[in-house]
């Protein structure tokens, strides 16, 4: 059961990471946008399904190494960053008309999950003195204050629910892309470890696209606005 479930995440994994970018690059609602879309969703559903199992399965077999336990801690907290955040991104679309307060019990239960998780695992990173589990979480915190602030304030821009999607979406590419660089590539390549910077890497990366279309969609829409209104 569990070598099934490694491959169906191996699987997953390899869909979300080749069509996580076919959504950014092609017309905003039109029909390859949505279907690479879901198709992301679905490889990001069986991440992180997939990856909670095996990081449970690992924890509670006894036989498992210090190595192993660390890693399996690795992909629970993975589980929890690629679902709240691509659940994140679906349900701001679902209440894009907001206009009050969100207090779903479900939205602010995955935000709350995720920040939670990512400071049970840095405080476990730091016991054990691995710098991937103690300062990689971070990014999962500040990535749950995101969701937090927006879900627990009034919608102050027209269009907000636009700019979530995006940063929500690619937010959570960052945990494919992450896995694949720390745990995928070095094992293609045969190499034995990567550096701390090589883990941040896709965040470095990722954070400014995400801040510059935010911006150039903010400069776009707010343009269209005072056409109109012309």
């Amino acid at each position: 059961m569990f070598d099934v479930v490694k491959v169906l995440h191996i699987i997953g994994g390899f869909f979300a990471l080749f069509t996580f970018l076919i959504p950014v690059v092609t017309r905003k609602g039109g029909k390859v946008h949505r279907l690479a879309g879901w198709v992301y969703t679905a490889g990001m559903g069986i991440v992180a399904i997939s990856a909670f199992y095996m990081g449970a399965a690992r924890l509670v077999d006894p036989e498992s190494s210090p190595e192993l336990i660390s890693f399996s801690v690795f992909l629970l907290f993975i589980a929890v960053l690629s679902s709240s955040t691509a659940w994140y991104g679906l349900r701001v679309l679902k209440f894009k008309k907001r206009l009050v307060v969100h207090r779903h019990a479900v939205d602010l239960g995955f935000s709350f999950a995720l920040l939670l998780s990512a400071a049970a695992t840095s405080i476990y990173g730091f016991m054990i003195g691995s710098s991937l589990l103690s300062w990689f979480p971070v990014v999962g915190i500040a990535l749950a204050f995101v969701q937090l602030n927006y879900w627990l304030r009034k919608p102050d821009e027209r269009m907000h629910w636009w700019y979530e999607h995006l940063g929500g979406m690619l937010g959570c590419s960052i945990s494919t892309i992450t896995a694949f660089t720390v745990f995928g590539a070095p094992r293609l390549l045969n190499i034995e470890s990567v550096s701390l910077l090589l883990w941040f890497l896709p965040t470095i990366l990722l954070t400014p696209v995400i801040i510059g279309m935010t911006v150039y969609y903010k400069k776009k829409f707010s343009a269209r606005s005072v056409s109109s209104a012309a």
